[in-house]
């Protein structure tokens, strides 16, 4: 496998589906901006992709694709892997369907848990019924990851990284047509949230269509058998707990949050959202293509006691991660506002929003590389079926995290008082940052403790080296910023110039002192080029 190909692969369409994803959220501020509605409608959001990024993308790619690849590469071969998949899916779907039915029953009592108190009654009341609408898409997203996982493990990345596509194309159509509706039929904001609500589970039905056509063109025939529990659908079930479990900690970490974003301001919950939208750019590109292009090999290297190839995919995962998340963290540090203003602000979305996003972008990026460092981490732990000890790292990161939320806007015990910190949305950032990088240091002494794997000291020295480069573009974006003040919230040309400037200004002073000071291996990475892993 060439890491850097398929990582290539798999960054470049999420890159794609960021960059759509980005232009989602630029016409989503200018149409809804950030009020009520909007806060209504991503605490809807949240919650059908809290429970898809649990049981789908998390506890059960987890368990699922080491097995199916090995069955598929195995013995059995094709037939064998045919028939594990079918009876999956037959147990699966069923399920899906039962906590659907249950969530949809029980979303005005999951919405009071999270609502501010005392409770606005039509904020509460949009919040219900958009959720009600968007959770079936839970259902199909998950049929999406089952069919993600069999293509993945033939190497087949590009359906699976594309399908966030379609999804992300179809809210903009919405959104698109609930700006004309509110134009030539006088829709109002509640509206257009209600259109671009329905345009959730419409795209869920085209991400599926798609994605079965793709495990149709490779050879797999998913059928809906009569659900029976098999030995492997119960290995896989017992390996997939821990994961759900440790699962439902970062995303217990997401519920969490909205809670306390709850409490504050009105809007709050919107001007995370923007931020985190930028945040997550890089760590999409990044972070979840190298996890899910080294989960196969580092399963199949550790499978055949194959330790020196095992670790060298994990130090080139890292260090190519590091060497794109270093330079992509400090950019938004120090053009944290910029950015938000030049990409977000117009419409609804006013200058005072955009300074609000800016200043929780700028402490939401510090965390940035330890994001990163856990989805490249934790794959060493799923290739060898330990889904337990990311569990473990998970919950000690929400116990930090929910303890300096909580610091953060105050709360009282019987007999205890604490007085709020009053950092208001960027101490919950900075309450998020903290956890991450806590998380990320308790599994690499995990990895070290049991001799999985040690970070060479050429990998520390490369790294070290980057800091340096980042420096040095971070010293040379401070005065280009200031240079392009003006240019940030004028028109559409001088946003789009000052933007191209500040990407290529960045990233002609990193490379080219990077390359100067040694923070990239060039011999690794001409290694990496090839077709076959040195």
């Amino acid at each position: 496998m060439s890491l850097l190909k398929h990582v290539g692969t798999i960054g470049s369409l999420t890159m794609v589906s960021r960059i759509a994803g980005m232009a989602r959220e630029m016409i989503f501020s200018r149409v809804l901006g950030a009020n009520a509605v909007t806060d209504a409608w991503f605490q809807a959001f949240i919650i059908p992709n809290v429970f898809r990024r649990l049981f789908a993308e998390g506890a059960f790619s987890a368990a699922f694709v080491p097995m199916f690849s090995k069955r598929l590469h195995g013995e059995g071969g094709l037939e064998s892997a045919r028939s594990f998949s079918d009876d999956v899916l037959s147990i699966f779907l069923p399920v899906l369907i039962l906590l659907c039915a249950v969530m949809m029953i029980a979303m005005p009592g999951v919405i009071w848990l999270l609502a501010d108190k005392p409770i606005d009654p039509v904020r509460f009341d949009l919040a219900v019924s958009f959720a009600r609408i968007m959770f079936p898409y839970i259902l199909l997203v998950s049929l999406v990851t089952l069919f993600t996982g069999m293509l993945n493990s033939v190497s087949r990345f590009a359906p699976g990284a594309s399908f966030p596509i379609i999804l992300n194309l179809v809210l903009i159509a919405a959104l698109l047509g609930g700006e004309y509706a509110a134009g030539k039929l006088g829709w109002s904001v509640e509206q257009t949230g209600y259109a671009v609500a329905w345009a959730v589970p419409v795209a869920g039905v085209m991400q599926l269509a798609w994605l079965y056509i793709w495990t149709r063109v490779e050879g797999f025939r998913p059928r809906v058998l009569w659900p029976r529990i098999t030995p492997e659908v119960k290995r896989m079930s017992v390996i997939a707990l821990p994961a759900a479990i440790g699962g439902g900690a970062y995303q217990i970490n997401t519920l969490v949050q909205l809670y306390f974003l709850n409490q504050l301001y009105e809007g709050s919950v919107s001007h995370m959202n923007y931020a985190d939208r930028l945040n997550q750019l890089p760590l999409g590109i990044i972070g979840i293509a190298l996890s899910t292009a080294i989960l196969p090999t580092l399963s199949k290297f550790i499978g055949s006691d194959n330790k020196e190839g095992a670790d060298r995919i994990q130090s080139d995962a890292i260090e190519l991660s590091m060497l794109l998340t270093i330079p992509a963290a400090v950019a938004m540090a120090i053009c944290a506002t910029p950015f938000i203003t030049m990409i977000f602000q117009g419409g609804r979305f006013t200058m005072e929003d955009a300074a609000a996003a800016g200043a929780v972008l700028g402490v939401l990026v510090l965390g940035l590389p330890a994001y990163v460092l856990v989805k490249v981490l934790v794959p060493n732990f799923y290739a060898r079926s330990d889904t337990k000890t990311p569990v473990v790292a998970a919950f000690i990161s929400l116990f930090v995290f929910v303890a300096s939320c909580a610091w953060n806007i105050g709360f009282s015990l019987p007999g205890l008082v604490i007085e709020p910190l009053g950092y208001g949305v960027p101490g919950i950032a900075a309450a998020s940052v903290i956890g991450a990088w806590i998380n990320v240091g308790y599994l690499y002494l995990i990895l070290l403790k049991r001799g999985y794997y040690t970070v060479p000291l050429a990998l520390v020295g490369r790294i070290g080296r980057q800091l340096v480069a980042a420096a040095a573009m971070g010293a040379a974006l401070w005065f280009a910023r200031d240079l392009l003040t003006g240019w940030f919230s004028a028109g559409l040309f001088e946003r789009l110039g000052a933007l191209l400037v500040l990407v290529l200004c960045s990233a002609f002073v990193y490379f080219s002192v990077a390359f100067a000071v040694g923070a990239i291996d060039r011999q690794r990475i001409a290694a990496l080029t090839k077709k076959k892993v040195p």
